[in-house]
């Protein structure tokens, strides 16, 4: 049973504040997830966001304007807006070039603020290190607690990179570390990410919440095997393969190379390599997403491996598609892989699970918190493609277990729900509050003492 939310919907708390700015510079909640720097993090923004207008906490979403076509302000959802904020040329800026950037987007954010009364914005919420910089200004001037998620950490991805990846630069790691000491609060998917900000960025442990993300139970629900074979008549999939999906954006720290290389020690070793029909049920791999960060850098890489390796009749590329639609295709899989090097919690997992799919993730980050392990899907150390071979080629010839799997991943999922991460999220905000409020009674006290 998913955990129930504490607070009616569209009743406030006395300790919640009545408005909050949220932060997404280099990223908008209204992209579609799976390609540029469109994932996890705009899935996040836009979710949380709903439900914590729903409880009665209005919420602003700044974010950089990529379009001249785009309007000042556009509605998300009731007591849910974006503000598109112009900062540099609409078009031709990556995420590396925004640093620069970031002084207008600020002054953009202080000219919003100014035209409102005094204390219109109760509190910042600022996600991955880019918005925590403007959070920091912003809180200082609005005398407002900053509460900030990173969502990935420069330190934790340089120590695990893809092979040829390019490590995060010098000026993010300094960054991150302004954000950390700033911020009133630091959220965190899980306790080992909680552990990394300690250990690695000298977070106080107090001012650490770990919060998970959660999942739309509603559009990713399970199917059962009737579902399954009408999602793939949909999406005109074959009712007979066998289908290992994955979801996400095509760049080194996602590795679907790995998963290529897999599928390719597969059909060498026997297993699904005839999909021309000579009695083998055919193994398909699907891609859904697009070019992204270093993949950009040579966005037909992967489909050039999967041509090298002769598997061009058992991988298929599809764009990013729509939430409703991509729930179809996680019915329609009988496995889904992320074999990530590193995922602050992989949202992607928890979503086909919600859908009844067992998932194979690599035992990374928030990935090992996501999965249970020999129960709805199974963690794979490393990412060596012969590992990853056996095991995906293990569960496709043994639907009993899936079966298995399947059943424990629709128990498991509903544990994270949005809900449950709004209410937590509240709480979290109203300990920065308290905190932030005790903190200027204390300083105006002194002040006033020393004035006497």
């Amino acid at each position: 049973m998913s955990r129930v939310s504490r607070i009616e919907s569209g009743r406030r708390r006395a300790d919640q504040p009545h408005r909050v700015a949220m932060l997404s510079v280099h990223t908008s909640p209204l992209e579609q997830p799976g390609t540029g720097d469109a994932g996890g993090l705009n899935v996040y923004v836009v979710e949380t966001a709903k439900r914590l207008a729903a409880r009665g906490t209005e919420v602003e979403i700044f974010t950089r304007a990529t379009s001249s076509d785009q309007p000042p302000i556009a509605p998300l959802a009731p007591g849910v807006q974006v503000r598109h904020v112009v900062a540099g040329p609409f078009e031709g800026l990556s995420k590396n070039d925004l640093p620069g950037q970031l002084c207008a987007f600020a002054a953009g954010v202080m000219r919003v603020e100014a035209r409102q009364e005094p204390g219109w914005y109760g509190l910042i919420h600022s996600h991955y290190w880019l918005s925590g910089q403007v959070g920091w200004l912003a809180a200082d001037r609005w005398q407002t607690p900053l509460v900030h998620t990173m969502h990935t950490m420069a330190k934790v991805k340089n120590a695990a990179l893809a092979e040829g990846d390019a490590p995060e630069p010098a000026v993010r790691i300094i960054g991150e570390q302004q954000v950390v000491d700033a911020a009133d609060r630091l959220i965190a998917n899980t306790s080992a990410e909680a552990g990394e900000l300690i250990e690695l960025y000298g977070a106080d442990p107090g001012r650490v919440a770990v919060v998970p993300p959660g999942v739309d139970l509603e559009t990713f629900s399970p199917g059962g095997p009737e579902g399954r074979l009408a999602a793939r008549a949909a999406l005109g999939l074959p009712a007979e393969g066998r289908i290992v999906l994955f979801v996400g954006r095509i760049q080194p720290l996602k590795a679907p190379d790995i998963l290529v290389e897999a599928v390719a020690r597969l059909r060498s070793q026997g297993i699904g390599g005839d999909p021309a029909g000579t009695g083998d049920t055919p193994v398909l791999l699907v891609v859904l997403g697009g070019p992204s960060g270093t993949g950009l850098e040579h966005p037909e890489q992967l489909a050039e491996l999967t041509t090298a390796l002769g598997l061009d009749d058992v991988v298929q590329f599809h764009p990013p598609v729509p939430r409703t639609v991509l729930a179809q295709w996680y019915r329609a899989a009988d496995l889904v892989a992320v074999p990530s090097y590193n995922e602050s919690f992989g949202l992607v997992a928890i979503e086909a699970q919600a859908c009844g799919t067992p998932v194979v993730a690599a035992a990374v980050g928030g990935l090992r918190m996501a999965v249970a392990d020999g129960r709805s899907g199974l963690l794979v150390d490393g990412h060596d493609p012969r590992v990853w071979a056996d095991a995906l080629g293990g569960l496709l010839a043994d639907p009993g277990r899936r079966t298995r799997m399947s059943e424990v991943a629709v128990r498991h999922a509903r544990w994270f729900s949005w809900d449950a991460t709004a209410d937590a999220l509240l709480d979290v905000y109203a300990g920065a509050v308290a905190d932030h409020r005790r903190d200027l009674h204390i300083s105006l006290t002194d002040s006033l003492a020393a004035v006497r």
